[in-house]
């Protein structure tokens, strides 16, 4: 390791001191809850879910094993929390998960995540229901959140559950369910600042016996608070649930959703530096067009086949569309005074997955012992069309202050034509088992083998360009060690893999995977009759193979870099007081370029021990609600993020920010419900990322109001 990791100006010496909390914290908690008996009264706040480790989550395993009962660290972001907090995009839901920054921009789709140390779509993977939209070139769906249920975290490598990418963690975005109850049906209305309209419409329950289904339609729209900032989005999620015997059922799922959002690719710096006065400025041009289609179809079985084993199977297809027409880069020229416009953008992408997810699930004795056991297999094929115009031409120049937006520039040189096809072919096996020593200490071990073969195909010259492929065996080994049944202890060893690009994109014959390893040592307790928990996770994860310059020639690319993060996360949710309720997350990290090249004016430039991009090292949510009033309850969000580097050579230091929210809620009926909320609440300037023009950063939003109503019936 690198002599910064343990020089005394080191901010934060995980190894040592992160360690050497755990175990101190771990012995005091054993002797404070030896008697687990002699607890606090519970405490119970409206509205809230207070406790989720002792639940089961679906993300992290496929043992339905509960987070308490899981060696790593997993939250859960309930319906419950999300309606207290307002966030309608589900990025700003994801956000408030530990460690978690949004890193979205309309080139990514708007969904890429910042976790761990580790970027983008490749490293943090996304899942809808469990399955993941294979490839990762861009994510553009699910993006609202009124039709979820809940988002559950998994952190760190999950190669072992979900196949390659995922080092630095999985999301897992679970939609509204259809429920065997009475049809209950519900509608929400908002209105805010800026012309926002909102509107929520959502049923659920049994038609009958054997059949009950759920449906969500929502849609919203708004001129925004930057110049043409416009957008519109709907989105639509239904599932029919039939019982075809006492102990089989099939689930027929349906999701759509179109985004038009706002089409802004960041504010330029001024001879290095941010002018506040350009914050509303767009610079893009008048007839700019961004367009997200997405669906996803869903048919899955679910078989009981006894009373200890499971059988499921779920059949996928799903496709998306996305076009681009924009000018997105923008440069200050010094000399005129005025910003140069340049990228006139043209892509189209259509991508289409359809593929079989198959499990099995047995619970038996061996040797006296109890026993878990999962396999299965997933199969997908995946095609994805890419047409562009070969990102050439400029727009014209416009003032700093007053842009002229004029409208895009068509060249039929070079043409706007299908340049590439794509194909990915992969299938995996997985098996996963948890092994109970004995009541209080289990071992839980997991493996699972991945092959993908990728095809290209030049659709300019219609000649094949690419043949390749890729294997990887991922795996964990972990125990829980539980001094209570409240309080466990875990530690755990995984071996993963990372695309060193989109697979479904990818040109060069000579790459492989990135390989990384990370280990992990938490605790998780429940306590005050499991209305109140904490957890904290140190872990130490390392990535081998980065794609990086070579030293030798700097035009050459050559996968010999090495990248690592050490940290320390922590959670914490309790009622404080009599009707007040507090839950927070503070994650702490060290993360660098072990080795790592770039190319600077045709020369070899190392960037050993910087921090890599996107990536801030401190991260801190902190949510109060306050029950003040029979009826009324007020509730604050708070989150803050430390400072980011937009370039290798940490020269462009995006600062840290803080951000709150606050909303007053009022339950006028038993079922209508009004809030007022207000984002943003200090209207704090600052910046959510850079574009792939590190110049370019991307201001958030300024502060806006909301006014909502929700009823149901």
């Amino acid at each position: 390791m690198l002599k910064k990791r343990y020089d005394s100006t080191s901010s934060f010496k995980a190894p040592s001191r992160a360690l050497s909390f755990v175990i101190l914290l771990s012995t005091y908690q054993i002797i404070a809850y030896a008697d687990d008996t002699k607890t606090l009264p519970s405490l119970v706040v409206q509205g809230e879910t207070i406790t989720q480790l002792n639940k089961a989550a679906s993300t992290g395993s496929y043992l339905g094993l509960t987070p308490l009962e899981t060696p790593a660290s997993i939250d859960v972001i309930t319906r419950e929390a999300i309606e207290q907090r307002g966030d309608t995009k589900l990025v700003d839901v994801i956000s408030r998960s530990t460690g978690m920054t949004g890193i979205g921009h309309n080139g990514n789709g708007g969904q890429d995540l910042s976790s761990r140390g580790f970027t983008g779509v490749n490293s943090v993977i996304r899942l809808y229901d469990g399955t993941r939209q294979y490839g990762g070139a861009v994510l553009s769906f699910p993006f609202d959140t009124w039709s979820v249920d809940r988002v559950e975290v998994l952190h760190g490598p999950s190669s072992v559950i979900y196949g390659d990418g995922g080092i630095g963690g999985v999301v897992n975005v679970i939609p509204k369910k259809p429920s065997r109850g009475d049809i209950k049906n519900e509608v929400k209305l908002t209105v805010g600042t800026d012309d926002t309209r909102r509107i929520g419409l959502g049923s659920g329950g049994a038609i009958n016996d054997r059949i009950a289904y759920r449906a969500d339609l929502s849609a919203d729209k708004s001129n925004g608070w930057i110049d043409n900032g416009d957008s519109e989005n709907i989105t639509f999620t239904g599932a029919l649930l039939f019982d075809l015997t006492d102990n089989l059922d099939m689930k027929l799922s349906y999701a759509k959703g179109k985004q038009e959002p706002v089409r802004y690719f960041g504010t330029p710096l001024v001879n290095g530096q941010q002018i506040k006065a350009l914050r509303g400025n767009n610079y893009n041009v008048e007839d700019s067009k961004i367009q997200f289609d997405d669906q996803w179809a869903e048919l899955a079985f679910n078989w009981q086949a006894s009373e200890n084993t499971n059988a499921t199977s779920k059949f996928y297809n799903i496709e998306s569309k996305r076009d681009w027409r924009n000018t997105e880069q923008y440069l200050y020229n010094s000399v005129s005074g005025l910003i140069d416009r340049d990228g006139q953008t043209q892509i189209s992408h259509d991508q289409s997955t359809f593929g079989n997810t198959s499990s099995l699930s047995n619970a038996n004795v061996i040797f006296g012992l109890k026993n878990k056991t999962s396999v299965g297999f997933d199969i997908s094929t995946t095609t994805f069309q890419h047409t562009n115009n070969g990102y050439t031409g400029a727009s014209s120049s416009v003032d700093l202050y007053h842009p002229q937006s004029g409208n895009y520039i068509y060249s039929n040189s070079p043409l706007f034509i299908p340049k590439y096809r794509n194909k990915a072919e992969q299938y995996s096996l997985f098996m996963e088992d948890q092994l109970s020593l004995s009541d209080q200490l289990s071992v839980v071990a997991g493996i699972r083998y991945d092959h993908a073969k990728v095809t290209r195909k030049d659709l300019t010259t219609n000649q094949q360009t690419l043949d390749t492929t890729f294997n990887n065996i991922g795996w964990r080994l972990g125990s829980v060690f539980k001094f209570t049944p409240s309080f466990s202890i875990y530690g755990q060893y995984t071996e993963a893999a990372d695309p060193v690009g989109s697979m479904i994109s990818i040109s060069n014959p000579d790459l492989d995977l990135s390989k990384g390893t990370q280990y992990e040592v938490g605790l998780k307790k429940t306590f005050w009759n499991e209305s109140a928990e904490w957890t904290v996770a140190v872990f130490d994860i390392e990535k081998k193979d980065l794609l990086t310059r070579s030293p030798i020639n700097p035009s050459l690319r050559v996968q010999v870099g090495q990248q690592s993060s050490r940290g320390i996360e922590a959670t914490l949710a309790l009622p404080i007081a009599k009707d007040w309720y507090f839950d927070g997350n503070l994650a702490v990290l060290d993360a660098q370029y072990d080795s790592f090249t770039d190319n600077v004016g045709g020369s070899a430039i190392s960037r050993e021990g910087n921090v890599p991009t996107d990536v801030p090292e401190r991260v801190a949510n902190a949510n109060f609600s306050w029950n003040f009033l029979p009826n009324w309850t007020a509730s604050s969000t708070t989150r803050y993020v430390g400072k980011r580097y937009a370039d290798n050579a940490n020269s462009l230091k995006l600062p840290s920010y803080t951000v709150s929210d606050l909303s007053l809620h009022w339950s006028a009926t038993a079922d209508t419900r009004v809030t007022i909320r207000a984002a943003n609440l200090f209207d704090k300037y600052y910046f959510t990322t850079s574009y792939y023009e590190e110049t370019q950063w991307l201001y958030g939003p300024e502060r806006s109001f909301e006014l909502s109503v929700h009823h149901s019936f």
